[in-house]
């Protein structure tokens, strides 16, 4: 029997390797915001932990969306696609204020 696409979506999201780098992004992006609000916009050289963090957070989810490409596209790429296409506007949110106050 064949399962609907919506709940296909539904349970692939579902999966470690899907949400987690969703989360990891907007937990960079927390960490840039929250950055911000605290100390403004750095004006030193030198990267504090909060960069660190955010440079680990990006870098830590690369691995979780190859093995999710790897893993689901085969079984239904329509919904897997739509799940990286998620995981990529995640990671670009989380991109857009560093690349945009030249961080």
């Amino acid at each position: 029997m064949e399962r609907r696409p919506c709940r296909m979506f539904t349970t692939i999201v579902r999966k470690p390797s899907a949400f987690l780098p969703i989360a990891m992004s907007l937990l960079a992006l927390a960490d840039v915001l929250i950055t911000l609000a605290i100390f403004g916009v750095p004006h030193d050289k030198d990267e504090g932990t909060a960069a660190h963090i955010w440079q680990l957070l990006m870098a830590g989810q690369v691995p979780l969306l190859l093995f999710f490409a790897v893993t689901w596209f085969p079984r239904a790429p329509r919904e897997s696609l739509k799940v990286i296409a998620l995981q990529m506007a995640a990671a670009l949110a989380a991109l857009a204020p560093v690349y945009l106050l030249h961080l």
